[in-house]
């Protein structure tokens, strides 16, 4: 699954950018449109504690895969607006189903001890692929100038045929622990949600205007666009098993912290970047910070009871998503206006998320989820 995912995905966020500014001539109000269509998916994420009363969650993963690949295979076919928005929504429906499974599977599956490691590998095993990936990608574009349509055919063809494959040779492995089949919502969990929800929304703007900002801007091409990728996974693939070790020693409040000081120099340099050398090295910098984000989800294995897992799985993908529905189509408007703007609002979501890391205790646990419910243990005793 961690292979099926980049090889469609990432194509697809490869090429988009390109393809969406040479063949359907998008501005950036119509590139926020279309990445706030990408997130309605994500936002109704909660659903999934709905699909997993008549399905499987490891059956689902596998059709969700299926069904983001099918959307990557029609892109190219749909040149315009509205052919965009509708192949946009079908990819983007497979890959948030597919990516709230994949972490209600992992916190099931995986013990306290082993899952910072182990995502760790996950994420190291899903940037080798999206090396690969890219690698022929760059090839493809550069050596044999295939066209847009061909690229998404071959990257979504991929991933649907890995999914077949995984449905008919992998048996269903049973959870640990049976799952609520209700959608939780839970008090306690407070900062997780915090966390997520501003994770939610700093990340959009690095995903969207980030990018864009390479092609509009500076003029990146889709082959030069290929290497930025390549260099960013190649870092996860060399530390991406490491900076989860060092979540587990470290612990999740000092990972967060480290994190978000950096995202916040690096989007005020986005906001006052001239230089197109310097701009891919502050793109570089900010995907190496966002592999720290592991520390979110594993904050929340160590406070969550155990049966939770799968239905907040998709409830915190719809709480990560409330501002990427509305975030990209807004900002898309303010890019008309000030490029740097973006990027000093999305400092101060940086700012907030750092503000909020502190309040993580130094040992998470039930019953001590924040500092303030340390203290309220500590005036007790």
């Amino acid at each position: 699954m961690s292979i099926a995912m980049p090889v469609a995905f990432n194509a697809w966020s490869a090429m988009l950018n390109n393809f969406v500014v040479e063949k359907a001539a998008f501005t950036g109000v119509e590139i926020g449109i279309l990445q706030s269509l990408r997130e309605v998916p994500g936002f109704l994420s909660f659903t999934l504690v709905f699909v997993l009363l008549i399905i499987k969650e490891q059956t689902f993963a596998v059709f969700s895969l299926a069904l983001l690949g099918l959307g990557v295979c029609l892109t190219g076919f749909f040149p315009t607006i509205y052919g965009l928005y509708f192949t946009t929504i079908l990819m983007s429906t497979g890959f948030h189903y597919f990516e709230a499974v994949k972490q209600s599977l992992s916190l099931q599956w995986l013990s306290q001890k082993e899952a910072p490691i182990v995502l760790g590998k996950l994420l190291a095993i899903g940037s080798l692929t999206s090396l690969l990936v890219y690698g022929c990608l760059w090839i493809f574009l550069e050596i044999f100038e295939l066209s847009y349509y061909i690229n998404f055919l071959i990257a979504g063809g991929v991933c649907l045929a890995l999914a077949f494959i995984m449905f008919i040779s992998f048996p269903n492995f049973p959870s640990k622990v049976e799952q609520n089949q209700n959608l939780v919502l839970r008090k306690r969990y407070w900062l997780y949600y915090l966390l997520t929800f501003l994770s939610g929304a700093r990340r959009q703007i690095f995903v969207v205007f980030a990018a864009f900002l390479m092609v509009e801007k500076f003029g990146y091409s889709a082959s030069q666009v290929t290497l930025l990728f390549l260099i960013n996974y190649a870092f996860n693939y060399l530390f991406a098993e490491k900076i989860g070790r060092m979540i587990g020693k470290f612990g999740e409040r000092k990972a967060l912290t480290f994190e978000y000081i950096g995202l916040i120099l690096v989007f005020v340099a986005y906001g006052l970047v001239e230089d197109a050398t310097l701009a891919a090295f502050l793109y570089v910098l900010d995907h190496m910070f966002f592999a720290l984000a592991i520390a979110i989800t594993t904050y929340f294995q160590k406070i969550a009871d155990p049966k939770d897992m799968a239905s907040n799985a998709g409830v915190s993908f719809t709480i990560n998503h409330i501002a990427a529905v509305i975030i990209p189509a807004l900002l898309g408007m303010v890019w008309i206006w000030s490029h740097s703007l973006v990027f000093y609002i999305g400092a101060l979501f940086a700012l907030l998320s750092l503000i909020s890391a502190r309040l993580i205790p130094e040992t998470p646990a039930p019953q001590n989820e924040t500092r303030f419910s340390f203290r309220h243990e500590v005036t007790n005793t």
